[in-house]
């Protein structure tokens, strides 16, 4: 591969790759927020699922999903032709579901595996190298399983404008 061609490949997906990102963090604020609500947001402080954390959390956790499909769907990968819903959003939960397989192996390792069991271990562990290599393999595989549409058209094209019949050259005999 020519300096030219990977050159030209980061400029295609950096403008994409700032999408998943910026939609990515939306996820994960819908994510906390709606956690949060479900188990704190009520009279004296006790939501409706103060007493179900593990159930908050998987409602919290499908919100986001929803909320990042869309965002990439209709912005990050707006450039694709659109597949249909029923086969791109099962496929996107299930990769969802392995990307957070990654990042809980990565915790898993360290802390069990190498005995890495303070606070910064976990923490670096999971929400740095495990979250990493999960937006990473979330990225991906998005672009390869879900999100496959034909991407030639160039994001901002418009259509070339009719020609004029004027300034059309006579064709010859």
């Amino acid at each position: 591969m020519s300096l030219a061609t990977l050159l030209d490949r980061v400029r295609h997906l950096g403008p994409e790759a700032v999408k998943f990102g910026i939609v990515g963090l939306t996820g994960v604020a819908v994510q906390i927020v709606a956690f949060n609500l479900l188990r704190y947001a009520g009279p004296g402080g006790v939501g409706v699922l103060e007493p179900k954390p593990i159930t908050a959390q998987v409602l919290a956790i499908g919100l986001a999903t929803v909320i990042t499909y869309l965002g990439n769907r209709h912005w990050t990968y707006q450039h694709r032709e659109k597949g249909r819903v029923g086969r791109e959003l099962p496929i996107f939960v299930i990769l969802n579901g392995i990307a957070i397989g990654i990042g809980a192996l990565c915790l898993a390792f360290s802390h069990y595996v190498l005995g890495l069991t303070s606070p910064l271990a976990d923490n670096l562990s999971g929400n740095v190298v495990g979250l990493g290599l999960g937006t990473l393999f979330r990225f991906w595989s998005y672009r390869r399983f879900v999100f496959t549409g034909d991407s030639s058209r160039p994001e901002s094209a418009s259509p070339a404008p009719p020609e004029d019949p004027a300034s059309a050259e006579p064709a010859s005999r």
